[in-house]
């Protein structure tokens, strides 16, 4: 049996409106993400996608449940321990690509390898095999405003990859894009992921990409369920 990477359970987080009061956003989620596995994490505006994701990252913490990394329990951590876990465990990409402007593509994925420890010359080969695996290795000394929303995009997800994390979180990886780029950001995606044989948990309004992963949730009225 595989490994279980990820575990929620029982998720709960409200949040204090000034207009509706006390807002549930998750209500006992629980979810169990398998070592290689690629889920697709479906849920419209609002329903409460990035405060999971968030949860799930060690980003922000629940009202009540627990998540658990490979196997420990890593909910009350302190800020510290938190940000090592985060920045050895579990790779985040977002919709925007949030890439450093100053530095080039290669440099972007450089930089948190350096900060986890790696030596210069193991980050740089480390980032060049990644922006490879993409079809970037020829724009690396590109800064982000040199490259187009797709290829800003692919390096993102080579950082969030570059100290080889177990668990990838992804939170509309490409919703700012049009469709044909969205469908190649994706296959590139997909292909950084299985071949690391890492987990990973996607959302995506998409369910065409979502129906190209190894399975469907649905977050509804605070609670994951299966499509």
């Amino acid at each position: 049996m595989s490994e279980v990477m990820l575990e929620l359970k029982g998720i709960a987080k409200s949040y204090l409106t000034g207009t509706a009061g006390q807002v549930d956003v998750l209500r006992g989620a629980d979810l169990s993400l398998q070592a290689g596995e690629v889920v697709a994490l479906v849920a419209p505006s609002g329903a409460g996608k990035s405060t999971l994701l968030h949860i799930a990252g060690l980003l922000d913490t629940p009202d009540t449940g627990e998540v658990r990394v490979a196997g420990a329990d890593v909910t009350r951590k302190g800020d510290r321990g938190r940000t090592r876990l985060r920045r050895q465990e579990v790779g985040f990409v977002y919709q925007f690509h949030h890439l450093l402007p100053e530095f080039s593509a290669l440099e972007n994925i450089v930089l948190p390898q350096l900060a986890n420890g790696a030596t210069q010359k193991s980050a740089v080969a480390r980032a060049a095999q990644l922006l490879g695996t993409v079809g970037l290795a020829g724009r690396a000394d590109h800064r982000p405003a040199a490259l187009s929303g797709g290829e800003q995009q692919r390096v993102a997800f080579c950082r969030a990859l570059a100290n080889s994390p177990r668990v990838l979180l992804a939170d509309e990886p490409t919703g700012n894009l049009d469709p044909a780029t969205s469908d190649q950001v994706f296959a590139a995606l997909m292909e950084l992921v299985r071949g690391t044989g890492l987990s990973a948990l996607i959302a995506t309004h998409n369910l065409e990409l979502a129906s190209r992963m190894d399975r469907q949730i649905r977050l509804e009225n605070g609670l994951l369920v299966a499509m």
